[in-house]
């Protein structure tokens, strides 16, 4: 019998291979459709009580991951407070800090576009978090590295904070193994649509 991680191991694999699978005319079709998909479905964020806009923290695409780069600048074109994860170099929860369309960007901990260090610090409302496969229970499956589940962790500890993976349709299974630490989506943003789960 598999253990859990070697179970995870296998889907990684056949996920990778599943999106990089994906053409490059439908990879641009996909990132203008996850913007009208968020503006005809939004989800509820609240401003906060002294009137500062929802932050909400996005990711900057890498190799193969849909491309979010569109819907960032939407949603800084909102109004909204967007921000960007730092990786650190050790284990442990992200960081972020804001960004906008005009900022400037510096290669991270493993090579993934962030904010340069003097960008200032934001602690998301909501977070896009990308992932290789989610299922129909809303959990997904990442690179391996836990740090979505540390950050969720670590942030809803202290307040609510919104998840929200972002894939193609083509990434979404029946059911994916799950363990303990895994964190459940509260909604998952692909080209087709804006799903809640329940």
């Amino acid at each position: 019998m598999l253990s859990l991680e070697d179970e995870k191991r296998n889907w990684r694999a056949v996920m990778r291979q599943r999106r990089a699978a994906i053409s490059l005319p439908e990879r641009a079709t996909a990132a203008a459709a996850l913007v009208e998909n968020w503006r005809r479905e939004r989800p509820v964020l609240t401003p906060h009580p002294d009137g500062r806009p929802a932050t909400i923290a996005g990711f900057w695409p890498k190799s193969d991951e849909i491309d979010v780069c569109p819907l960032l600048t939407a949603l800084h074109g909102d109004g909204y407070a967007v921000a960007l994860p730092a990786t650190p170099v050790t284990p442990g929860p992200l960081a972020f800090r804001v960004w906008t369309p005009a900022s400037r960007l510096a290669p991270g901990a493993f090579g993934v576009s962030e904010p340069a260090p003097d960008a200032a610090p934001a602690e998301p409302d909501a977070l896009l978090i990308p992932l290789l496969a989610v299922d129909l229970d809303g959990y997904r499956l990442g690179y391996g590295g836990g740090y979505y589940d540390r950050t969720l962790d670590a942030l809803r500890a202290r307040r609510r904070a919104i998840a929200i993976g972002v894939a193609y349709e083509v990434q979404q299974v029946e059911r994916l193994p799950r363990g303990s630490h895994d964190h459940r989506l509260d909604w998952l943003l692909t080209e087709r649509r804006l799903l809640a789960f329940a």
